[in-house]
């Protein structure tokens, strides 16, 4: 959703986008595709406690000299003052890549919210990002999404959210604990989306998936998703402690939500 003409409503990173997206078509010339945002940006509800997802579309994979290149921007650009320098995550994929699910599993130059080092990693490389994209994708240059990717069928998002929520919480164990109060909202929000996505056929924000679970789940889990959605502008701070409750509730939520998921 634009705003008064800007892909954001917040100045600050709509001038970082902007730089971002002259930076890599100077960078990539010829190959270059297109700059968009996907992620919350794109599905709605994006805050200051938001990741900024971004997506590159190259024609070929980038040359050794086109990722030194990439790698300096992304390494330079942490180091700038402002708030939103350190939430940018997003990738440089082959614009075939996207055109269907048969891509997935391929590595494309990502780089991590915050992070000054770039990776090949598969992050971005999802059905997810892939129906936001087409769906709700904003354009910061080139061509409207619907020509880079297919439609996403409803099973195929469907089918991504009831493996994720049978591995979510093994996953999220490797890096975040349910003990830090951002990650015991992290994670019943996650699976407020997982439950709303089976239900849906569709990727719904972080705010909607919240809402959706108040009124679609059982009324015994209400008070604890109005906690979620409260709490939220508390944003990250790893000294902000979950109640011992608290903890015991997202971790029956999360029993709940991976059965649910199963028989859906």
């Amino acid at each position: 959703m634009s705003h008064d003409g800007q892909p954001t409503q917040f100045p600050e990173l709509n001038h970082l986008l902007a730089d971002l997206t002259d930076t890599a078509r100077s960078i990539l010339g010829e190959d270059f595709v297109g700059a968009y945002l996907q992620g919350s940006f794109a599905v709605g509800d994006a805050d200051l406690h938001s990741d900024c997802d971004f997506l590159i579309p190259v024609r070929r994979q980038v040359t050794a000299g086109q990722e030194a290149a990439l790698r300096a921007v992304h390494d330079e650009i942490p180091t700038r003052p402002g708030h939103w320098t350190h939430h940018l995550e997003g990738s440089y994929p082959v614009a075939a890549d996207l055109r269907s699910l048969d891509a997935i599993g391929r590595n494309w130059l990502y780089v991590d919210h915050g992070w000054r080092q770039m990776q090949w990693s598969t992050h971005c490389n999802n059905v997810v990002a892939r129906w936001s994209l087409r769906e709700c994708g904003v354009v910061l240059d080139g061509p409207d999404p619907h020509t880079l990717v297919d439609a996403v069928p409803a099973d195929a998002v469907r089918n991504y959210a009831r493996e994720s929520a049978g591995t979510f919480m093994d996953d999220f164990s490797t890096w975040m604990s349910l003990d830090v109060a951002w990650g015991q909202r992290y994670a019943v929000t996650t699976f407020c989306r997982f439950l709303a996505t089976l239900d849906t056929g569709r990727v719904i924000s972080k705010q909607a998936a919240l809402t959706w679970g108040r009124q679609r789940l059982s009324p015994e889990w209400s008070k604890l998703i109005e906690q979620v959605r409260r709490d939220r502008p508390r944003g990250y701070d790893e000294s902000d402690l979950t109640p011992s409750d608290r903890i015991e509730q997202a971790r029956a939520f999360a029993s709940y939500a991976e059965a649910r998921a199963r028989s859906s």
